[in-house]
């Protein structure tokens, strides 16, 4: 949860600028230390603190029981003072709607697979006890709840299931094959008790078919991180490599590149992610939470643990699941 905020605080002043702006100010290795006192987060770590207390507080959790917690979270999110960092449309929206009291599957921007759907999911990695339905249920269904796209659904498992194979051991270097494994193997998965009737849409004629093509994105993603990675050429912005992050699946993918290329220097990590010209916060909020999953706690700077805005919020959450 440290490492995330700490990606997206570096990435927060980078994410509107163009990659030779970003290397002006900062040099290639992008942005290495905190700014301010607290370092200011964005609604990317906001809504990670949002979903991880929703799952302090449904410890076994089924569709039933979380998603009223959730959307009320979400709703006391939105509704913040402090929802002052640019927030995306699409969540917005979707939680305008949400607030009406309908069927979350009838608020939900059901074309949008932006990468609001992923950068928030990193705590259902993290919790313990889980079964393998209800991490994949809740991903999905923590993402739906505003991005009602299938690949904005896979792209959210699979962060999730980066973070928890790293925190339970997984070699950064077998990452990549067990997450292209898992599209293969859920591709046709379709978790109606969790998503409901989300999948009817014109001219979509299965529920396996819609879900189908979110996996296939994200497939298709991960491929562009094997080729990057192949390369070898890791130097100037990895948003062309493996694109500007905007959407879920490149937002998962660059994350991804950022971290894979060098594991174990995790602030290397956030400066590579945050030096990008796509959607900097988040990529670098994802590539921490991978860093952090991996290595703990304490691979981090000393002072940042202070430094950062919500930092009684982080640790709470962190001493829960550890």
């Amino acid at each position: 949860m440290f490492g995330l905020a700490y990606g997206d605080s570096l990435g927060k002043p980078t994410e509107f600028m163009d990659y030779p702006a970003i290397v002006s100010r900062y040099g290639p290795g992008g942005p290495r230390q905190l700014q301010g006192e607290p370092a200011l987060v964005t609604d990317d770590t906001q809504m990670a603190l949002a979903v991880g207390e929703a799952l302090l507080e449904v410890r076994d959790p089924t569709p039933e029981r979380l998603e009223p917690v959730l959307r009320r979270r979400f709703l006391a999110w939105a509704y913040s003072p402090e929802n002052d960092r640019a927030p995306g449309m699409t969540c917005l929206r979707a939680i305008g709607a949400l607030a009406e009291g309908g069927p979350w599957t009838e608020a939900t921007q059901s074309g949008s697979k932006g990468c609001g759907a992923n950068m928030r999911v990193t705590p259902v990695g993290l919790v313990p006890g889980l079964t393998d339905d209800q991490r994949a249920g809740v991903a999905q269904l923590q993402a739906g709840l505003t991005h009602g796209h299938p690949t904005g659904l896979a792209a959210s498992e699979l962060t999730a299931y980066a973070v928890f194979w790293l925190r339970g051991g997984l070699a950064p270097a077998d990452l990549l094959a067990a997450l292209r494994n898992r599209c293969d193997e859920q591709r046709k998965i379709y978790r109606g008790e969790w998503l409901g009737d989300l999948w009817r849409r014109p001219m979509i004629d299965s529920p396996e078919e819609f879900i189908g093509r979110g996996w296939d994105e994200c497939a298709a993603a991960l491929d562009k991180v094997a080729a990057g990675l192949a390369a070898g050429r890791f130097e100037g912005d990895p948003c062309l490599v493996t694109g500007a992050g905007w959407i879920a699946e490149e937002a998962l993918a660059s994350a991804l590149y950022c971290y894979l290329i060098s594991p174990e220097e995790p602030v290397t990590v956030l400066g590579r992610a945050a030096a990008s010209s796509g959607d900097s916060d988040s990529i670098a909020c994802l590539a921490g939470a991978f860093a952090g999953a991996a290595l703990g706690l304490g691979v981090w700077p000393g002072g940042w643990q202070t430094q950062i805005e919500y930092a009684d919020r982080l640790l709470r959450l962190g001493t829960a699941w550890d």
